[in-house]
């Protein structure tokens, strides 16, 4: 008996890293997974996004630990598209309960950038972090409310969401911006769906093993940071956190050991932003 048996899972950045641990944690825990990724890159992006190749794996192992689960090709970005997803996925499973709005980028980069690019980057990260973030809400909310049985929404935010910091540069502002406002989405989500007994959190995690954190245009920006970067270390001896390890506090956060978790911004950061 698994803490989710029964339970409908909806997660967007399927396709591999974050994702794809949350996909096979909340399987394994007994909840059906409808999964979606873009499956195609970002042009201001600085490192590949995952492939259809990739999302067809993620299936495969989610149903090799015994799961089931949908995976659909969709940008968060563009509302109809994912609510397409979604609604099919629901009317397969029969509902939905649990909601992790997980896709995101971070097009970082250390070389002068022209204002075009710059503005590109920034439009681009506030649109698939914060713009997608609340699509994902907006299709999922009326399923949550038509099951009457509570729910559990969960915004993959970050440390940047909680801190200051990114540098100059539109790709590094945006992300910050859009983490800090998933947090404020978050909060009024909280309140306005605390009746319907739907919950709603945020995580945020410190640097993890994947893509997003491990390309060279992110290495580049954080070896070059100003200050040279120390103070973006984590305080307990550890330099990245795995996927797992944030799928962990996801399946706490989705399960009725939090039942009365709602409104908390949860850092899962070895201790980084109690050191900034």
């Amino acid at each position: 008996m698994g803490q989710l048996d029964g339970k409908v899972a909806f997660i967007t950045g399927v396709a591999r890293g974050q994702g794809r641990s949350h996909a096979i944690r909340l399987a394994g825990e007994g909840a059906a997974i409808i999964g979606v990724d873009i499956c195609a890159d970002i042009a201001s992006n600085g490192y590949p996004m995952a492939k259809r190749a990739e999302l067809d794996e993620t299936v495969a192992l989610v149903e090799a630990a015994g799961g089931k689960m949908v995976g659909s090709v969709a940008d968060v970005r563009d509302f109809h598209q994912l609510k397409a997803a979604l609604d099919a996925g629901v009317e397969q499973f029969g509902g939905l309960d649990i909601v992790c709005a997980n896709a995101g980028i971070a097009t970082m980069a250390f070389r002068e950038l022209t204002i075009e690019e710059d503005l590109e980057m920034w439009t681009d990260v506030l649109d698939v972090n914060l713009v997608g973030s609340f699509h994902t809400a907006k299709a999922a909310i009326p399923h949550l409310i038509a099951g009457g049985r509570g729910g559990a929404i969960v915004f993959t935010s970050s440390t940047a969401g909680l801190r200051g910091f990114g540098g100059l540069q539109g790709g590094g502002l945006g992300y910050a911006a859009s983490k800090h406002g998933i947090v404020g989405l978050m909060r009024t989500l909280a309140n306005a769906l605390a009746p319907h007994s739907i919950r709603v959190n945020t995580v945020h995690p410190t640097a993890v093993n994947t893509m997003m954190a491990v390309n060279p245009a992110m290495t580049a920006f954080l070896e070059n940071y100003p200050d040279g970067g120390p103070h973006l270390q984590n305080p307990m001896p550890v330099s990245l956190l795995e996927p797992e390890d944030i799928s962990a506090a996801i399946a706490y956060l989705v399960s009725d050991a939090a039942k009365y978790v709602t409104g908390v911004t949860f850092p899962v950061d070895a201790g980084f932003c109690n050191k900034l």
